[in-house]
């Protein structure tokens, strides 16, 4: 491996020909991490492990002296303690992570205003119009690199490549604290003999699909038949496959990111079994994603859940409706209603819900069906919306989620009949 790396820095270092390589890659070295050994120095060189830090807890963040014990980013806590005895460890802090990539987005954005952040600590760039200004591409690399440790103490890797799909493995490769640049001439030479597993959309399952057929290398995949490809991966994945596998990716940097779902989830403190447990808390996520769409102005069609076992086994499960949505319970009964498709016996970690393939508000318009009223549940929520934003979120709650003694104090349901029925998981003021 340290020989490999070796050759790569010299072959595709930054004196090599960057004529046709705007696109840059910048993603911060275990950045959790690096952001702690910065607040406190005396933590430099030892291992840190940002995470929960009870006995539920995951690995957010791993330096790398952490990571040379095996530690690894969504790690239970326990099995990193396990692997790593010595490690110190460190509870997260969103607001300082935030802050820190705030500042380090300011200063992609000083380059070009074609910055494309991917999440807190990686983005592209596209630096073509900057070229007059600062110089070639990889002189603007060295120079990034050189003022994000300088004013913000913190390391990153870049990656500089004719695409977005090579400048991303670039500045893997390139990990820890690295830069490297791959010539438009030597894409094929360097992707080519790369496992299929590096191509983006390959996951353990398309792997296994791909290996199955003969196809192990990228280089494998860009010389197969299309016909051998469809076979392994069906129609839309092969064309895709084929041509990362042949370098072309043609996406451009975009400055706006898209929202392509909006969901929630929670882990639990203890495993849990009791399924009226479970619904209470689909139902309280159900009302968070719901509630964010009609804040965005947004809905789905998609409703998706996740489900985490105690085993840490994960299952995804979706349902496309007929038409978008932002209403809460509709959320909550297509949620539930997949839950119960899967009949788990097992104990649960974790679940989420999440509505995908999102579109204005407009697209959850739909025509009343026989005898339903003309106000509903869209109506209700969004009085609940108008309380919220003057009273709190925390003063409208679905009826099932109050306690016992606050159900006490709700007036009685049967002299208020046109009230949201609370056994049937309704909304009312808490």
């Amino acid at each position: 491996m340290g020989r490999e790396r070796g050759r790569e820095e010299r072959d595709f270092g930054p004196g090599g020909d960057d004529t046709d390589c705007s696109i840059l890659h910048v993603d911060m070295d275990a950045f959790f991490a690096s952001v702690e050994v910065r607040r406190h120095p005396e933590l430099r060189g030892k291992p840190v492990v940002v995470g929960g830090t009870g006995g539920r807890g995951v690995v957010s963040s791993a330096s790398y002296e952490a990571r040379a014990f095996g530690v690894r980013s969504a790690m239970p806590t326990s099995r990193a303690r396990a692997l790593c005895p010595q490690a110190i460890f460190i509870p997260p802090d969103s607001g300082a992570y935030g802050e820190a990539s705030r500042a380090v987005m300011a200063i992609l954005r000083d380059v070009t205003p074609l910055v494309e952040q991917l999440s807190v600590d990686e983005a592209f760039l596209d630096v073509a119009g900057a070229r007059r200004l600062l110089g070639p591409p990889a002189q603007i690399a060295i120079d990034l690199r050189a003022r994000i440790a300088r004013e913000l103490q913190l390391p990153c890797s870049v990656g500089i490549a004719p695409t977005k799909f090579l400048a991303k493995l670039g500045s893997a490769r390139a990990k820890p604290d690295g830069l490297l640049l791959i010539p438009r001439a030597r894409v094929l030479e360097f992707l080519h003999p790369l496992p299929v597993s590096t191509l983006w959309g390959v996951g353990e399952r398309s792997a296994e699909q791909l290996h199955r057929v003969g196809l192990r290398t990228v280089g494998d995949v860009a010389q197969a038949p299309m016909g051998l490809l469809r076979s392994a991966v069906g129609d839309a994945a092969a064309t895709h496959l084929h041509e990362l596998a042949s370098g072309r990716d043609p996406r451009p940097v975009t400055t706006g990111r898209e929202e392509k779902s909006v969901g929630s989830e929670t882990t639990y403190d203890i495993d849990v079994s009791d399924h009226e447990r479970i619904k209470q808390t689909m139902l309280a996520l159900s009302g968070q994603v719901g509630a964010r769409l009609r804040a965005a102005g947004q809905s789905g069609r998609t409703i998706a859940i996740k489900v985490r076992f105690a085993d840490f086994k994960t299952i995804n499960r979706s349902r496309t409706l007929p038409v978008a949505t932002d209403v809460s319970q509709e959320i909550f009964q297509t949620a539930w209603t997949l839950f119960r498709a899967l009949g788990p016996t097992d104990r649960i970690r974790l679940i989420g819900v999440r509505v995908e393939g999102l579109a204005g508000a407009e697209g959850a318009a739909r025509q009343l069906a026989l005898g339903e009223p003309e106000r509903g549940w869209r109506e209700a929520e969004r009085a609940i919306d108008a309380a919220a934003s003057r009273f709190g979120r925390a003063a409208v709650k679905p009826a099932s989620l109050l306690k016992a003694g606050d159900r006490r104090r709700q007036p009685d349901k049967r002299a208020e009949p046109d009230r949201l029925d609370p056994l049937s998981d309704g909304f009312t003021a808490s």
